[in-house]
């Protein structure tokens, strides 16, 4: 079953853990934390998604390479421009369990 998700107007925050929620299966009434149950989400108008506070200037991510001087960072303005797919996926990702089930939960996701 896929359930669509309309992203105008709503955090991204709040966003991605209504999709976590049905992605895991957690409507379900036969939910194992094992197991695949979820549905599939596509979201649609992610452009129209908002921030709160100041995290649109202020957020940054983090990217390590293992050397020494290997740490580079992105702020989320600059990130969101580019690719806001990328902002809704790596936040349902952490939300996520770390664990064999997590990139295939993640194939799951439809963003339009």
């Amino acid at each position: 079953m896929i359930h669509t998700i309309d992203a105008t107007d709503k955090t991204i925050g709040r966003l991605s853990t209504a999709i976590v929620h049905i992605l895991r299966g957690k409507h379900n009434v036969d939910f194992v934390p094992y197991l695949i149950t979820g549905d599939q989400v596509e979201v649609t108008n992610l452009t129209k998604a908002k921030f709160t506070g100041k995290k649109f200037t202020q957020k940054e991510y983090y990217h390590f390479s293992g050397y020494p001087g290997g740490l580079k960072t992105k702020k989320l303005s600059d990130v969101w421009v580019k690719d806001p797919g990328f902002v809704l996926r790596n936040a349902v990702s952490h939300m996520l369990p770390n664990n064999k089930l997590r990139n295939e939960i993640m194939k799951n996701l439809i963003i339009k």
